[in-house]
Formats: C-alpha cells, structure tokens, sequence
C-alpha cells in the first residue's frame, strides 16, 4: 500500500543523510576532530527535537516537552535552563499552568510565522514571572486565546499566524534545585482523533524544511578570535525561538597551550545572567564533567562588584574558572535576562596561565 506518509518518510531520511554526508565532506579536514564527532550528536539531537515538535505534537490535546537539556543540545543550549514546547492552534484557548520552583526567571512566549516547519518570524506576545506573579497557591496560571477572557487572568493574544509557545525556566543551581512544572489545557478542542495519511506526511515535511534550516545556520563562524562583542537586547522582531527580554553578548576563543583567557566585566541589576561555551553547533560541551557555563550567582565577584571570568585549557587555581573540555576554538555567549540597562562591554586579554597562576 502506497502513502503520502511513507513518501514523506522518505525524503526525511533522504534530507538526513544528506546532512549527514556534507558535514562528513566539509568537517573531515579539520584541525579539530571534536567538532566532526560532536556533529553526529548534533544530527541525532535536531532529529528528536523536530519529532517531538513537528510529528507528535498536537495543538488540540498539547503537553509541554523538553526540547533543551543535558541530551538536547542544539540552538544554544545551557546548564542553568529548562526550554519546553507547546504547539499552538491561533482558534483555540489554552489555560496554562505552572509551578515556578525555584526558578530566578521563568516566562513563556508564543511566537508567529508559517507553520510549515521553517523557523519562526516573530514573538507574537510574552509573559514572565513579574508581569504574571504567583497567586497564594503557588501556582501561575495564564491564558492564550484569540480574545481576552475578561476574568484578570494574565493573557497572551494569539494571533493568526501563531503557531507555537516557548517556556523558560533558569535556576541558579540547577542540579539541586526544583525546576519548574508546566501543564496546559485546552478548553475547546475536538473530543476525537484520528491519524491521517494526508496530516501525518505535511507533519513529516514540516520536520524535513525545520531540520534543513538548522542545518544552514551551523557550523557557526568563528568569528574574531578571543574578543567579546557590545552586547545587544533582543527585538521584539525576531529570528526563530529567541527571547524578548534579554540582553546578549557573543564572543570567540581561540587559545594554545599555556594560555587562558581572561574576561572583565560588570552585569547590571537583572533576573539572572551567564556565560556559556559553545561548539560550532551551539551545544555546551559536556557540563557533567566540567564547569563549561557560570552564571551569576556562581561567580565569585571583585570589591568593586565587577566580575574576572578564566576560560582555559586546565585550572588555574581561578575561583571562576571557564573549562574548554579539550577544545582549542569555541564560541562564547552571555546572557542577562530583565537587565535594568545594556550591559557593558566585556574587556579581553589573553594571558599565560604560568602569569595567572
């Protein structure tokens, strides 16, 4: 029996391996072998990501998935947060509810655009813990919905072309500390269902377009090697899944044997802020074994409440330091989620760790 599924799959797994096969062509030569491994992960990791996104999730009967962690590493992942995905039917009113834990920041952001697998167009609209606080039970609920539901309850307008909500959840402490719970309802969805051919082959598309725009934002240029760029706040016009209210900062580190590098800076009043190292594939390496991100109630700070930041090879006795987990070039991304200004521009230097020691 043919199917449109089983032709969809098909260019699927045929849209894999072409992947597959480029980066084998353009990352086999490379000085740095650990970029050629980590590209398989990354491959396995937008797979799992673009199933539980594009393939299972359901707008009528939705539940929030993890869609970044220890094993998801794609798209700028970090050790602090918790990213979960809901899709989003723009007719429908969904009634969302969570527990904050111990989250410092948390929110929730509904973007827009097609709904075809190719990356989102625009925040649509947002709601964080201060603009939506805790009731006396704990709990916070909000509402999506193409109209407001006039009882108070705080409320994101889904407009048409909204296809999809984003949560985040940073904790300070993330392997001791609770994180967040998410649950959603939807109030006026269909009572039954049944799987479609014509649906589950678009469904299996939308994958194929999502893994193929993926694919041709990596591997990230290196960039300026060991500087730090001015950092920037997000638009609320934005490129795919980022968030509208955070400052960002990016940078580059390139660095031989005996050297480390040597970051000052100073972060304004915010919710939470930190500093992550990436691969070309904007994963964190692995933070299991190494401390590869600092977040700023790690850091130790100086008397003047400025921060001294170490990213190098091996420890050099730095209360802050930075590991590059056996990589000689990476990338560096900061964070600050509510900050009162921009953040300042970070100063740079590289040093010996014989002088830093």
């Amino acid at each position: 029996m043919d199917t449109k599924t089983q032709e969809a799959f098909s260019e699927l797994l045929a849209e894999v391996g072409t992947l597959h096969a480029r980066l084998i062509q353009d990352l086999s030569a490379s000085e740095d072998a650990l970029t050629l491994l980590e590209a398989h992960r990354w491959v396995l990791s937008i797979l799992q990501v673009a199933a539980d996104v594009y393939v299972w999730a359901d707008p009528n009967r939705p539940r929030f998935v993890d869609i970044v962690g220890p094993y998801k590493k794609w798209g700028g992942d970090n050790a602090d947060a918790f990213y979960c995905y809901m899709p989003v039917d723009p007719a429908r009113t969904y009634r969302v509810r969570v527990k904050p834990g111990d989250a410092v920041y948390l929110s929730l952001t509904v973007y827009g655009g097609p709904n075809d697998g190719r990356y989102s167009e625009r925040i649509v609209g947002s709601l964080n813990s201060v603009q939506a606080p805790a009731r006396a039970d704990g709990h916070i609920e909000i509402v999506l919905s193409p109209a407001d539901p006039g009882d108070g309850t705080p409320w994101v307008r889904l407009e048409p072309d909204s296809v999809c909500a984003i949560t985040r959840d940073y904790l300070q402490e993330p392997t001791t500390q609770r994180r967040a719970q998410w649950s959603v309802e939807c109030l006026d969805g269909p009572s039954t269902f049944v799987d479609n051919d014509e649906e589950l082959a678009r469904r299996l598309r939308a994958a194929m377009t999502w893994i193929r725009e993926q694919a041709g934002l990596v591997p990230l240029a290196q960039g300026e090697p060991n500087t730090v760029d001015p950092p920037y706040p997000v638009p609320t016009t934005t490129f795919g899944w980022a968030a509208g209210d955070a400052a960002y900062a990016m940078g580059s580190f390139d660095l031989r044997g005996g050297e480390a590098l040597v970051l000052r800076g100073r972060s304004p009043q915010c919710a939470f802020w930190n500093m992550c190292l990436w691969n070309p594939f904007l994963h964190t390496y692995n933070y299991d074994y190494d401390r590869v991100t600092i977040n700023g109630a790690q850091v130790r700070y100086e008397d003047d409440g400025s921060w001294v930041i170490v990213v190098a090879h091996e420890d050099p006795g730095h209360a802050n330091w930075v590991c590059t987990a056996g990589h000689r070039r990476g990338r560096i991304w900061f964070r600050w989620f509510l900050p009162e200004a921009t953040p300042e521009q970070p100063a740079v230097e590289v040093v010996s760790l014989d002088d830093l020691r």
